[in-house]
């Protein structure tokens, strides 16, 4: 078979969820059905076509080698290809408006043409005979920029990717033929990536009329996607939906610690219109529209900009979850690269200030980069006045001088402020009803107030890390009173835009952010890796066996870097003795296990207590694996494939992989048996780019040549001490 048949049948195979086998440093493109389709895994290879649009008489076409979107512009505007240049798939079978806007109650569409009559697929020549609907908004100008980073990112700690996202950015201007929307301006965005087949869309509506628009929904994206069911009865609760594109939005919460989980805003739906379709009752969730369900329902001031949720739009060539989980991370890494950063804290529970001179100074002689001050300890971020002011920026010039980063814990929900200042609950008019009973509203008197404090906190003292417990997951109000909201239908959009607008303050300003809810794409760098708190009180032998399983579940789709553990050093929760590290001298090898395991991940823990040491011999332990984890600093955060989950009856472990680095891979094995094992384990090389040797050091031995199979793979026999670990560096 020859070399580029073989490829076309390896970019079919990446559709059925296959490890694609192919020569990853090499840039070929096949022709197929009109489309050049990349062969260039870039995941692996970086290809060298960059993002453009391209203007063609009435036709403008995104395409950076990976994706390509196509508009036609005669009539009115419409998107008439969507293509995933990687596998040939087209995702589109029908026209649609590229948005739909609810304004004083009455939908009114943004571009599109209407009059499709076959909607299983589309052909072009069936655009000329389609209509511009009466009341559709169409498009006037348009205009191609390159494209500006949301957030004016300002890095102050480890960080594995600065470079700022490049690609080009299409802006197309809609108005509307009706005259009571004069002045009415709708722009929809899009932003093209290089390197990536990804696609960002919004809106924008700039009220540049002389009166005030009730603007109940935005829809920001609809698209008619092609079905991958057959199925004649079903409901769409029961049916899959499109597996060719990811969807994420910057509207996401729900205290999941999962993007999908906590997505509020990606609706699959039915069209009836679709009357050829399988489905006997026309129930195909075929049709993707993007809207928060509970949002905005404000009043568009004259003069007021208003901006959608963010569409992250990702085409996958795979049903792999492991494949599938490595795309999602490139696109945190280009989109969001604050998320890369990655400093080295403890978690100190203090009661006054000697205790944190103390654990500064302790972070100095371990290789600590960071000291955040926990809950229950003595900082009050709230407080503004001068002494606890001036108390803290001494602090944190002390910690500055030692080249340590000074944070700490504030908390937002989880309690009552006043009857004036709480979420009230529109069923009973009384406050409560937040999604943990009581809480404040973010738009209250109390919550702008609380706003202005942080940031009062953090521009007087310098502190330099803000770990933030709630707002928790889209609260409603319905008061009538908060100046933050005018009622209940605006209540959610307009807490979550002052949060928002928090976080980004911060992140321009250098502030390390530890959030509670999936607030990424607005510039918080690290949530909870998923995890039971009440687990961290039973013993150390369970929390280590449970711990690798946590991240081994919590880095498909997300980072190390972008994901907390826990290590209770002192008690957490209830528990006995068994289940905390504390005197620190007495359990030596538990207290390196746990944080090899963590640090083998590239995952941060909040070892939480008074101490990082008690005795010289633990400092050196914790020094010596602070200086092991920084010598393979760059290995570690890079991407991690999961080998084997850890379950207490065999080895665990997982692979880090990277083909841009010098050290391709670094292998962290585990054995949770009191006796010692060797295994021969077959480890999968395909994402490090080597394709047919492999330099190989176990610890460090002397290294060795292993050769890859076809499957891309190396034959490792590794012996693991009893309850113990091993690793491996792979170049």
């Amino acid at each position: 078979m020859n070399y580029f048949f073989n490829r076309f049948y390896l970019s079919i195979f990446f559709i059925a969820g296959h490890l694609p086998i192919l020569m990853a440093q090499k840039t070929k493109t096949i022709q197929s059905n009109n489309q050049l389709i990349s062969q260039t895994d870039w995941l692996i290879s970086p290809i060298s076509q960059k993002a453009e649009v391209i203007e063609e008489g009435n036709q403008i076409t995104l395409n950076n080698g990976l994706v390509k979107r196509v508009f036609r512009t005669s009539k009115n505007l419409v998107c008439t290809d969507y293509t995933n240049l990687t596998n040939g798939q087209q995702l589109l079978r029908a026209v649609k408006p590229e948005a739909k806007i609810f304004l004083d109650g009455k939908q009114y569409n943004i571009g599109g043409l209407q009059g499709q009559k076959e909607n299983a697929y589309l052909l072009p020549e069936w655009l000329d005979d389609m209509k511009v609907g009466k009341e559709d908004f169409v498009l006037v100008k348009h205009s191609v920029t390159d494209i500006k980073p949301f957030l004016q990112w300002k890095p102050t700690t480890w960080k594995m990717n600065q470079a700022p996202a490049k690609g080009k950015q299409l802006t197309l201007e809609f108005e509307s033929p009706l005259l009571n929307f004069k002045g009415l301006i709708v722009k929809v965005n899009y932003e093209l990536y290089d390197g990536i087949p990804l696609i960002v869309k919004w809106i924008s509506i700039e009220n540049k009329s002389d009166k005030t628009f009730k603007l109940n929904r935005v829809i920001n994206e609809v698209l008619a996607l092609v079905e991958e069911e057959s199925a004649v009865v079903g409901t769409p609760e029961e049916m899959k939906k499109q597996h060719g594109i990811y969807v994420e939005t910057n509207y996401a919460f729900n205290n999941a610690m999962r993007y999908d989980i906590s997505d509020q805003t990606t609706h699959w739906k039915t069209d009836s219109i679709y009357s050829s379709q399988v489905n006997y009752n026309y129930q195909t969730p075929c049709l993707l529209e993007v809207y928060p369900e509970k949002a905005p329902g404000i009043e568009l001031q004259i003069g007021e900009v208003f901006k959608s949720v963010r569409t992250h739009e990702l085409l996958m060539d795979s049903y792999d979850r492991q494949r599938r989980g490595l795309m999602i991370k490139k696109m945190y890494r280009t989109v969001a690269p604050w998320t890369t950063q990655n400093p080295i804290f403890m978690h100190l529970v203090s009661r006054n200030d000697d205790q944190v001179l103390s654990a500064i100074d302790q972070c100095v002689a371990t290789g600590y980069e960071a000291v955040i001050l926990s809950f229950g300890s003595h900082l009050n971020m709230e407080d503004s006045s001068k002494s606890n002011i001036t108390r803290w920026k001494a602090l944190t010039n002390y910690a500055h001088s030692k080249h340590i980063l000074l944070g700490g814990y504030s908390l937002f929900s989880s309690r009552k402020i006043s009857n004036e200042d709480d979420v009230v609950d529109i069923k009973t008019g009384k406050p409560g009803g937040a999604f943990f009973g009581n809480a404040p509203c973010f738009g209250s008197k109390w919550g702008l107030a609380y706003r202005d404090k942080i940031k009062y906190f953090f521009a007087q003292t310098g502190f330099d890390i803000w770990e933030n417990d709630g707002p928790y997951p889209g609260d409603v109000c319905a008061s009538s009173t908060h100046p933050g909201h005018k009622g209940f239908d605006d209540s959610q959009w307009r807490q979550m835009e002052i949060q928002k607008e928090l976080y980004r303050w911060l992140n321009e300003r250098g502030v390390y952010i530890n959030a509670p809810d999936w607030y990424f794409l607005d510039g918080t760098h690290k949530i909870g890796i998923g995890y039971r708190e009440v687990n961290f009180s039973l013993s150390r032998n369970q929390q280590k066996i449970l711990n690798r399983q946590n991240i081994h579940d919590g880095t498909i789709e997300k980072t190390g870097a972008m994901s907390w553990g826990f290590v209770p050093l002192t008690k957490y929760q209830g528990g006995d003795q068994s289940a905390v590290l504390e005197p620190l001298s007495e359990h030596l090898k538990d207290y390196e296990q746990l944080m090899i395991q963590y640090y083998g991940a590239g995952v941060q823990a909040c070892y939480r207590g008074p101490r990082l040491y008690d005795t010289e011999e633990t400092r050196l332990l914790v020094e010596k694996t602070i200086n092991w984890y920084k010598k393979y600093r760059n290995i570690l955060n890079a991407d991690m494939i999961q080998l084997r989950r850890a379950d207490g009856r065999d080895w665990d472990g997982f692979l880090h992989v990277s083909p841009s680095l010098q050290q391709k891979g670094l292998l962290m094995v585990y054995n949770p048996l009191k006796e010692k094992i060797t295994k021969t384990i077959n480890v999968p090389l395909y994402y490090t780019g080597l394709t047919d040797k492999a330099v190989v050091k176990i610890k460090d031995s002397n290294p060795f040549i292993a050769k890859l199979n076809r499957k891309y793979e190396i034959e490792l026999t590794l012996t693991i001490e009893p309850e113990n670990y091993n690793w491996v560096i792979i170049e």
